[in-house]
C-alpha cells in the first residue's frame, strides 16, 4: 500500500502538465495577462514539484532533487497560484510591489537551500523532508511565503466566493471559488505533515488539492456572467 501512495505524484505530475497545457493555451487566447501567466506558471511548478518526488518514488533520494524539490513545494508552492489571485484583485502597481517583495524572499532561501550542507544522517531512501537540511534558517522563512499563497490564494477564493454567494446569478462562479480555496489548502494542510516524516500525506493531498483547482477552473469557465473583478477570466 505504501509504495502505492509513493507512486501517486507521477499522476499528479501528468494531471499538472495537462492544465498547464489548458491555461497556456487560455492565457494566449486572453493576449497574455498577468494574472493567467501567474497562475500557468503555478500549475507548472505544481508540477514539477510532483515531478521530484516521482523521481525519487522511482529511483531514490539524491540531494539535488532533494532541494529541487524544497524550492518547487515549500518556498514556490502555492505563491505563483497566489500572485495570480493578486494580479486578478489588486492593481497592477500594488501587484508589483508585492511580486518584488516576496520573489526577493524566495529567491534568498533558494540560494541558501542550494547552499546548505545535508545531513545524511536524516535521509530516507523514498522519502523527502526539509530536516535534513543543516541550515534551519531555511525553514523559518518558509512559513512566510506559505502564509502569503494562504491569504492570497485560499483567502482570496473564499472571499471571492463570499462576493458571488450574495447573487443566485453567480451560483457557477461561487462554487468554482470553493474549489480553488479547497484545493488550495490541501496542499498546505499535508505540506504539514512532513515535518513529522508522514510525506506520503502530502502526496494524496497535492493530487486532491490539483483536481480541486482544476474542477474549480472548469466550473468557473462554463459560467458566462461577468466577474466582480475588473478582469473578467471569461472574456
Amino acid at each position: 500500500m505504501m509504495e502505492i501512495i509513493q507512486k501517486i505524484p507521477i499522476l499528479t505530475t501528468v494531471v499538472s502538465l495537462g492544465f498547464f497545457l489548458v491555461l497556456r493555451k487560455h492565457w494566449i487566447s486572453k493576449n497574455c495577462p498577468p494574472y493567467l501567466f501567474w497562475w500557468m506558471t503555478g500549475i507548472l511548478c505544481y508540477g514539477l514539484g510532483t515531478l521530484t518526488e516521482s523521481l525519487v518514488s522511482i529511483f531514490g533520494w539524491s540531494e539535488v532533487v532533494f532541494k529541487a524539490w524544497y524550492i518547487l513545494g515549500a518556498l514556490f508552492g502555492g505563491f505563483p497560484l497566489a500572485q495570480g489571485s493578486v494580479y486578478l484583485m489588486f492593481n497592477k502597481f500594488a501587484a508589483d510591489v508585492m511580486l518584488r517583495v516576496v520573489l526577493t524572499v524566495i529567491i534568498i532561501a533558494s540560494i541558501m537551500v542550494i547552499l546548505s550542507p545535508i545531513d545524511y544522517g536524516l535521509v530516507e531512501p523514498t522519502r523527502l523532508t526539509g530536516r535534513v537540511l543543516e541550515w534551519k534558517e531555511v525553514r523559518l522563512i518558509t512559513p512566510f511565503v506559505n502564509l502569503y499563497a494562504f491569504i492570497f490564494l485560499v483567502g482570496g477564493a473564499a472571499y471571492s466566493a463570499y462576493r458571488y454567494s450574495k447573487n443566485p446569478e453567480f451560483k457557477k462562479r461561487f462554487w468554482g471559488n470553493v474549489f480553488i480555496a479547497i484545493g488550495g489548502l490541501l496542499p498546505g494542510i499535508g505540506g504539514s505533515f512532513t515535518k513529522f516524516g508522514y510525506t506520503e500525506v502530502l502526496y494524496v493531498t497535492e493530487l486532491i488539492g490539483i483536481l480541486f483547482i482544476y474542477l474549480g477552473y472548469r466550473t468557473i469557465r462554463a459560467d458566462h456572467t461577468l466577474s466582480v473583478f475588473k478582469v473578467q477570466l471569461n472574456s
